[in-house]
């Protein structure tokens, strides 16, 4: 691949990071509701996910949800039912008052493992890759896998440098918001009532 074949893919990839998605929603409330660190681990989590995609697609794996409505009906109700899950757990910790929120806080490699299973539950992440990456392969650079595999992590590296910042920033919103007990209640609903919505969003999903 040419530098200027990178460039280009580097360039296309940011703009599809920005663009609001359910993956940004998902960084923008849990900073609010839980602040910058766990917006942070999450978003790690999330673009963790990227290298289970990245790694499937160089090994043809990911074609096995475009040809099999089984296999991507399987995952997609998954993802959803672990959506719904986290929405119930989002009314949950709220209803336990501020230590049931504070205790959220501590728990990194929760949050991080929520992010992961997030993105890697979404065959519509897998497709995507499948049918995004291969557009800047060069068939006479070299192994198509490795130059899979380098486009997937240049995706997941600049992924992680967008979510990072956007969960900076709400977790900044988040710090002010949960100073008032009545504020922090209400986006705790809000969140409940996003997840419930990407997990619908998620159900409803065809390829």
């Amino acid at each position: 691949m040419t530098a200027s074949a990178l460039l280009g893919f580097l360039g296309a990839s940011v703009i599809l990071t920005v663009a609001p998605g359910p993956d940004n929603l998902f960084v923008i409330t849990q900073g609010i509701s839980r602040g910058r660190r766990a917006a942070i681990l999450t978003a790690l989590g999330m673009c963790s996910g990227i290298s289970v995609h990245t790694t499937a697609a160089a090994l043809g794996l990911s074609a096995i949800f475009y040809a099999s409505d089984a296999a991507f009906q399987a995952v997609k109700y998954a993802g959803a039912a672990y959506l719904l899950f986290l929405a119930f757990k989002a009314i949950r910790e709220q209803a336990r008052g501020p230590g049931g929120a504070a205790a959220g806080r501590v728990e990194g490699t929760a949050l991080f493992r929520r992010g992961f299973l997030m993105n890697v539950l979404n065959p519509k992440v897998a497709l995507f890759f499948l049918s995004f990456l291969p557009q800047f392969v060069s068939r006479g650079s070299g192994s198509v896998a490795v130059q899979v595999l380098l486009l997937g992590l240049i995706f997941m590296l600049q992924a992680v440098v967008i979510f990072a910042t956007i969960g900076w920033f709400s977790g900044a919103i988040g710090n002010w918001l949960t100073r008032t007990p009545r504020a922090s209640r209400r986006f705790a609903w809000a969140t409940a009532a996003v997840l419930a919505s990407l997990a619908v969003r998620l159900a409803l999903a065809t390829r």
